[in-house]
């Protein structure tokens, strides 16, 4: 994943804010989702397929977090 650790931080982190708020009107898309998983209403396909693409910034921020945890952790250097 080469190309996720040569992504600047400051990339996914504005992009995991905006997918995570758009559309500002009349609610953003998370938090109507949110709203039928508590309610027992997210079953369609394409409404779990919109949670995953307004969540893939922040999953990729994450996922660039724990690699360069790894990274930096003096368990992973060889002895």
């Amino acid at each position: 994943m080469k190309w996720l650790e040569e992504m600047p931080f400051i990339v996914l982190i504005g992009a995991a804010i905006v997918m995570a708020w758009l559309p500002v009107e009349p609610e953003p898309h998370l938090v109507e989702k949110l709203r039928m998983f508590r309610a027992g209403n997210l079953t369609a396909f394409i409404d779990i397929l919109d949670v995953l693409w307004h969540l893939l910034p922040a999953l990729l921020l994450l996922c660039k977090l724990i690699l360069l945890k790894r990274k930096r952790s003096p368990s992973s250097e060889p002895m």
